[in-house]
């Protein structure tokens, strides 16, 4: 599917992203959906902005500062266990994957993230396709 067939202007994402560039980058893939976003920089940010808005999805980054993206996703889903979560990480090894799923991600990309796979993910929690 092309990327602007994705609307999700009834749906709020937030993006746990330390990474400026990276953040800006999956901002402009998903302002084509009409979704609403957030950004958190950190996990402990992550976690207050979900207890304040309750996205129906959020980008995790594993590598972030002050919290990384695994507690963070362990400690969301223990409040919020219906939100998906997928995870994200440059940092592509092999146990990467084993680890988020385990940490209670439902998903995981590596980085770089390629536009059409990122919503084809989020498309699959978010739609149901």
């Amino acid at each position: 599917m092309i990327i602007n067939s994705y609307k999700w202007s009834n749906k709020t994402i937030l993006i746990a992203e330390d990474e400026d560039s990276n953040y800006r980058y999956l901002e402009m893939v998903l302002n084509k959906t009409k979704a609403n976003i957030l950004w958190a920089k950190d996990g402990i940010e992550a976690i207050n902005m979900c207890k304040q808005h309750e996205p129906d999805l959020i980008l995790m980054d594993i590598k972030m500062p002050n919290m990384d993206g695994l507690e963070a996703t362990r400690t969301i889903k223990k409040t919020h266990p219906e939100i998906p979560i997928i995870a994200q990480t440059a940092y592509a090894m092999e146990n990467d994957e084993h680890l988020s799923l385990e940490a209670g991600c439902n998903a995981y990309l590596s980085k770089p993230i390629k536009a059409n796979r990122l919503l084809e993910v989020l498309a699959t929690f978010l739609i149901g396709e």
